[in-house]
């Protein structure tokens, strides 16, 4: 492990980071792999760059 640490967020904290995008609509997309997440017991988690990635695709890295 290389030491950083990825501030993980539950499916309601990430919906609430982008307009338009439900909680409901966002648990399908992380149940189905278009968002990478985790489970931890009931819970989805995700990271914002995961979040990013599936929203803006490739297109995100081209920005950098």
């Amino acid at each position: 492990m290389t030491g950083t640490k990825m501030k993980l967020m539950t499916v309601k904290e990430a919906a609430e980071l982008v307009d338009g995008l439900t909680e409901y609509r966002l648990r399908q997309m992380c149940l189905t792999g278009q968002v990478a997440s985790i489970r931890a017991g009931r819970k989805i988690l995700l990271t914002e760059e995961a979040l990013i990635k599936a929203i803006y695709g490739e297109q995100s890295k081209e920005q950098e």
